[in-house]
C-alpha cells in the first residue's frame, strides 16, 4: 500500500502567512531601493556627461536638481550632495537614511550611501 503524500490545510496556511508577510515586507521596502538605484543612476549619468567636466559644482547641482525632477527623487536635495573632483572627472556622493514604518511601532530603517562609479 502507498503512503498518502500531499500538503495539509494547516501546512498550507501556514506557508500562505510566511509569503504573504513576505511579499507585503518586499512592497514595503521596494519603493526605497528603487529610488537608491535611480539615486546612483543620476550620479553616473551626471559624472559621466562630457559637457559638465569643464563647468563648476553649482552646474553639477543644477543638473542634478534637473534630473531628480524628472525621476521624481526626493530623499536627496543638491545641498545633500558631496562633489569632487578626481582626474578630471566628477565624483558625487550622498549619504542619507530612509524609514519606512511598517505596522504599528515598527519601522525599518536603512541607510544608503550612493556614489558615482570611477570610470
Amino acid at each position: 500500500m502507498r503512503e498518502q503524500r500531499g500538503l495539509t490545510l494547516s501546512g498550507f496556511l501556514l506557508w500562505s502567512v510566511v509569503v504573504i508577510v513576505g511579499l507585503l515586507l518586499g512592497f514595503k521596502l521596494f519603493p526605497a531601493y528603487y529610488e537608491y538605484y535611480s539615486i546612483k543612476r543620476t550620479f553616473n549619468i551626471i559624472a559621466k556627461d562630457e559637457t559638465l567636466r569643464s563647468l563648476t559644482k553649482r552646474d553639477v547641482e543644477s543638473s542634478f536638481v534637473r534630473r531628480a525632477t524628472m525621476e521624481n527623487i526626493q530623499a536627496l536635495g543638491p545641498y545633500d550632495l558631496s562633489i569632487n573632483k578626481e582626474d578630471g572627472q566628477w565624483v558625487i556622493e550622498a549619504q542619507y537614511s530612509v524609514q519606512v514604518p511598517l505596522f504599528g511601532n515598527l519601522s525599518a530603517c536603512m541607510d544608503f550611501a550612493p556614489r558615482s562609479d570611477k570610470n
